[in-house]
This record gives structure tokens, C-alpha cells and sequence, in this order.
């Protein structure tokens, strides 16, 4: 990896690399339809390199994605039920201390406020790998924001949550795209909220541990969260690319947030989980 590169899983799951600010390379998208990408402040309508190439290069212009610049703070929601809202919500309810999340230059970051949550994770979803960017790292730290490995902006979600607990905050939100890691934050830190996220294309038996581990699990593309889900769901958020709550936490979480949008909301008894018919496609 160069001195500045980061690698994301952007619309449609194509690997996008961006080195020195600038777009270098994007992958073939997986998936040839998705209606949240259609919901993008720069939409991704079809699911093309090009599409997707514009994107994340109107990212790197309007908020500084990759730069020193970047913007960190925000109070709107992108999306109701995205991660990032849930925990931002969830914190200024006080159910969560800290959220340990993850941010392009900076890696795993233990966030301490509302707004810092939603500003790095409402912006950012399925980072891979990253390198170190110290001016934003210290802007991160100048707002309220922990990065325990600012040497090297390490994507380790296990040891973030390690190090929140290390500083005193004993419930630990945290945001994980691989199973493994949930399972190992479930064991070792068993009061954490686990919200698992990133999941299209995850193995059946994956989607299976991300189910019997996380608080809440985003659907996202996957055919296997959805059939792994069954019988578990409390409480669902969203139809086309929908978001569950498998626990009485994860459902606390998903209420705070429709007791504070300010969005109408139908609430209606169901047999969860309830697909739509315009989710992403094909689901994989």
C-alpha cells in the first residue's frame, strides 16, 4: 500500500481506490441494482463504473472523503435507519457511551458524540483498507473522537471496542462487517452493541453467526441475512433494504430513532422478516 491509499466497497460492492485524492481505479459492481444508491446525494441510478467513479469523486469534492479536509460533523440523516443514525440517536438518548466505528485516514475510531458518529459513518460505508492521515486524525481528536491506532489507522473493530472499555466507557456500540468479529466481541465483551453491517455476498454460515451475534443487522444485498434472520427478528426497519433488530437492545435502538425523526412512520404488526419488491438485485 502507497503512503495515501484507501480502498472502499462502494455502490453496487466495487472495490474503488482512492490514492492522493483522486479516484485511480474501480472495480466491476456486483449487484446491477440498489435502491438506497439511487437515494445518494450524488445518485448511483445504474450500476456502472462510471456511476460509481462520479460518485465517490463528488464525495471527494463536497466533504472531503480521503482528505484532511474531510468533514467530520453532522446532525442530518442520510438515511433513517443507517447505522450511523441508530447510534448517533442512540448516544444522545445516553443507551451507548461510545461508538466504535470506522473512517477513511484514521481506521477504527472510538467516537464519544452524536454528531462525530454521523458525520465520519453516514459519510462512509465499506471501507477495506486505509493509511494514515495525521491532520485528520487530529481533527477526529480535537472533536471528541479516540483513534487507538493512529500510527498505522488499523481497521480492528475487536480492539476498539478493547480500548473503549480500557477508557472507561462500559457500554460500547460497535459497527462489523465480518462475523468473526462479532462472534469474538460477543465473547469477550458481551454487554457491546453489535451492529453488523456490509453484508451482501456474506456465506451462509457467516450470515448465520452475524444473526445468533449482532444487536442489529443491516440486510443490505444479502439473500443469506435474510434467510438467517428468521425467527429472530423483533423488530424491522425499512422494507427494500431492510435493517433488524435481534434483540431487546437493537430494539430500543431502532424505537429512540422513531421517537426523534422527524419522518412519518406506519407501525403495523408483521411476520418478520418482510421483504418488499424493489430491493437490490440480484441479492446475493
Amino acid at each position: 500500500m502507497t503512503a495515501d491509499e484507501h480502498i472502499i466497497e462502494a455502490a453496487g460492492r466495487a472495490r474503488v481506490v482512492v490514492r492522493d485524492g483522486r479516484v485511480v481505479d474501480v472495480g466491476d459492481p456486483v449487484i446491477s441494482d440498489c435502491p438506497l444508491a439511487k437515494r445518494f446525494a450524488h445518485p448511483v441510478r445504474e450500476m456502472t463504473k462510471e456511476e460509481i467513479r462520479a460518485n465517490i469523486e463528488e464525495r471527494i469534492r463536497s466533504f472531503g472523503m480521503c482528505t484532511a479536509d474531510r468533514d467530520l460533523g453532522e446532525t442530518r440523516d442520510f438515511v433513517v435507519f443507517g447505522a450511523s443514525e441508530l447510534l448517533s440517536s442512540a448516544m444522545a438518548a445516553g443507551l451507548i457511551d461510545a461508538a466504535v466505528i470506522a473512517c477513511e485516514g484514521a481506521g477504527t475510531v472510538i467516537s464519544l458524540r452524536p454528531d462525530l458518529v454521523q458525520g465520519i459513518g453516514g459519510r462512509m460505508s465499506g471501507l477495506l483498507s486505509t493509511t494514515p492521515i495525521p491532520a485528520l486524525i487530529r481533527r477526529i481528536e480535537d472533536a471528541g473522537g479516540i483513534v487507538p491506532f493512529s500510527d498505522t489507522a488499523a481497521l480492528d473493530q475487536y480492539g476498539g471496542v478493547a480500548r473503549a472499555r480500557e477508557a472507561g466507557y462500559p457500554c460500547v456500540a460497535v459497527t462489523v462487517a465480518v462475523a468473526s468479529d462479532a462472534v469474538r466481541i460477543r465473547k469477550d465483551f458481551p454487554s457491546s452493541v453489535i451492529i453488523g453491517v456490509h453484508t451482501t455476498g456474506i456465506s451462509r454460515g457467516d450470515a448465520e453467526q452475524m444473526a445468533a451475534t449482532c444487536d442489529i443487522l443491516s440486510a443490505c444485498a444479502s439473500a443469506s441475512v435474510r434467510e438467517a434472520v428468521a425467527g429472530r427478528v423483533l423488530i424491522q426497519g425499512g422494507i427494500s433494504v431492510p435493517v433488524y433488530a435481534l434483540t431487546p437492545v437493537g430494539k430500543a435502538i431502532i424505537l429512540e430513532k422513531i421517537r426523534v425523526t422527524g419522518q412519518p412512520m406506519l407501525i403495523r404488526g408483521a411476520s418478520l422478516p418482510l421483504s418488499g419488491e424493489k430491493g437490490p438485485a440480484p441479492l446475493l
